[in-house]
């Protein structure tokens, strides 16, 4: 087949101001990127990709002479901050974030934060050089096989070898990561097609025919009404609906559709960790988070509830640990989900809808209110208050040491659910979890299926250049800021008003949790009591001039606000007691039943920690 029979022009693209013209491949990647309405790349550059650097350079300067801010490219300190800040940007925003980097290990470099992103539906676009066509396949300076690397961790992958296709192939790299399920998407892009010449079309595309197919099913998927009659005779059984919510429902737009469909019919909420910000946490219908850190009376609801309706959601381990006895109580399932496969994936169910499920939220909403539909949950909404204010979470108010649940109160005091922040993984990433107000979708970043250490700093640089008039702040951990505390730099480089708040116990503080409750209190690799990181004077060295070391419980109000106020790059390391633990916690492969709830937090069942057998996950 020839190349160009693989390609859609649309008729439109006919009135596109720059149709017709002749330019290298470059320029086609830089003009599809503006027409695409992208305003920020994150990229660090390298001989494979430096045509399209130009391209970026050349377009910039013609912009700011109009006097329009063009599209800044923002350097970081390697390729997985590129790929971090792409997924923050999009994370924040809902738009496609955008990465731009070279050949060999500027794309090897990305591979943690593609895999990243399409393990928790995030839309980007990578954009990689690579060595010139005739080059591919013989060792040369810098190659690396990107296709055979990418193909199992992106949504999808291209390699354009044939120069016509590259407008085409870079529009439809966009369409891909952000329809359907969105993920990363990968463009490899050989230097000798950037400095090819042709013809820009304006609007073209590929044909993925089965793909656009499977969109337009998706589209045509509404909810009939003998499915709706469906959902509501399971409903008028129920006693006790629970709806739990995960990051579907931030990635789809489906939030508002959501939120009024639990206060239409009552029903209270539970989230993943993903789906936080889904409904406002204050909201009297919230309980919270679910899971292996959820809060105990998130957990104690799911075993109680008599009708489960997950939106969103993937029933994963750090939720149904033993998928049988997930939710046991729950005489029936329904499920939402804009991706077939995960239906009857883990869990079985009773009732399942495939499509967006907004409009099949809204969909339900509108047959119920006009079935008339009235049940009176009072009783249910009692157990869950009760349930709310009896195993309520708590720590230890009064030790002398900071606790780390105490001085995330006091952010959360000053940013009333309405800062955007980003975490690392381990221990200062449930906490925040747990204890944090969000009031909306998209204020909460984190890596969630991945659990990615590292990922705090450059997601927070770009969720900030998604919204620059935001509050973003980092919350991060000792163990996880190390990964890529070369950012550091790049936020002060340029100007960045985020706050970064290092929780410090001098270990990796989740592994050895860990170790303390299942491997005897051995810790093997995890305790960094003697290294000598002096992270105030690293920040120091990278420009903040706010940064400051917090160890006295005393100061911990005052020294928050200051960092809250400062109008610029704040930087703040808080030593925290180094025996702190996240409760409730529940062992990999075991129920809610077995839940750990420490010593502060009440347990309707207490017993002590049961180590997981040689089989279960981390």
């Amino acid at each position: 087949m020839n190349a160009i029979d693989t390609i859609i022009n649309d008729p439109s693209g006919s009135a596109h101001a720059s149709a017709g013209q002749r330019m290298t491949g470059s320029e086609m990647i830089v003009q599809v990127l503006v027409d695409e309405g992208v305003d920020t790349i994150f990229g660090y550059s390298g001989g494979a990709i430096l045509p399209t650097y130009d391209a970026v350079f050349v377009h910039n300067r013609r912009e700011q002479d109009a006097g329009r801010p063009g599209m800044p490219l923002i350097v970081p300190a390697s390729e997985q901050g590129a790929g971090f800040m792409a997924a923050g940007y999009a994370r924040a925003s809902g738009r496609v974030g955008v990465a731009l980097v070279t050949s060999g290990p500027g794309a090897t470099n990305t591979v943690t934060p593609i895999r990243d992103c399409m393990a928790d539906s995030v839309p980007i676009v990578v954009i990689c050089g690579q060595v010139p066509t005739h080059a591919i396949g013989s060792d040369a300076f810098q190659e690396a096989p990107v296709p055979s690397i990418m193909g199992p961790v992106a949504k999808h992958v291209f390699l354009v070898t044939q120069p016509e296709r590259l407008e085409a192939t870079i529009r439809t790299a966009f369409e891909i990561a952000r329809t359907g399920r969105p993920g990363p998407v990968v463009v490899d892009v050989p230097k000798d097609v950037q400095n090819w010449q042709g013809v820009f079309h304006g609007a073209s595309r590929l044909a993925i025919p089965g793909y656009r197919r499977r969109l337009a099913q998706l589209d045509g998927s509404q909810l009939a009404d003998a499915a709706c009659a469906d959902f509501f005779r399971m409903l008028a059984q129920a006693e006790r609906p629970l709806i739990y919510a995960g990051g579907g429902i931030v990635n789809g737009g489906a939030a508002p559709a959501l939120r009024e469909f639990a206060a239409a019919f009552g029903f209270p909420v539970v989230t993943t960790l993903m789906g936080i910000g889904v409904v406002d946490t204050r909201h009297q219908l919230s309980l919270r988070m679910l899971g292996m850190h959820g809060a105990a009376f998130a957990n104690y609801a799911v075993d109680d509830c008599d009708f489960l309706i997950a939106a969103g959601a993937r029933f994963d381990d750090r939720v149904a640990g033993i998928p049988g006895r997930f939710a046991q109580g729950a005489r029936h399932i329904a499920h939402f989900d804009i991706d077939a496969s995960e239906i009857n994936k883990v869990k079985r169910v009773h009732w399942s809808h495939v499509g967006r499920t907004a409009d099949a939220l809204a969909r339900l909403t509108e047959y119920g209110r006009q079935a008339g539909f009235r049940r009176d949950w009072s009783a249910w909404h009692a157990h869950c208050a009760a349930l709310k204010e009896t195993y309520a979470m708590n720590y230890d108010r009064a030790s002398e040491l900071i606790q780390p649940n105490h001085l995330i109160e006091a952010i959360n005091r000053l940013t009333k659910g309405e800062a955007i922040i980003s975490t690392g993984v381990g221990q200062h990433q449930m906490w925040a979890a747990q204890y944090l107000d969000f009031r909306e979708p998209r204020l909460w970043l984190t890596s969630g299926s991945m659990g990615t250490m590292g990922f705090g700093l450059p997601a927070a640089i770009g969720a900030q250049f998604a919204n620059p008039g935001r509050l973003v702040i980092d919350l991060d951990g000792d163990g996880s800021i190390r990964m890529n505390l070369g950012e550091l730099e790049t936020v002060t480089t340029y100007g960045l008003p985020v706050k970064v708040v290092v929780l410090n116990n001098f270990g990796d503080g989740m592994v050895k949790q860990w170790q303390k409750l299942f491997f005897k209190g051995r810790l093997s690799a995890s305790d960094k009591a003697l290294h000598k990181k002096d992270f105030v004077k690293a920040a120091q060295a990278d420009g903040f001039e706010f940064a400051r070391r917090l160890d006295r419980k005393a100061d911990v109000e005052r020294v928050v606000s200051e960092l809250i106020a400062f109008p610029g790059s704040a930087f703040l390391e808080v030593i925290i007691d180094p025996d702190a633990g996240v409760y409730p916690m529940i062992g990999p492969g075991q129920t809610y039943e077995e839940m750990i709830t420490g010593d502060w937090i009440r347990s309707r069942n207490p017993r002590p920690a049961k180590p997981p057998d040689s089989s279960e996950l981390f």
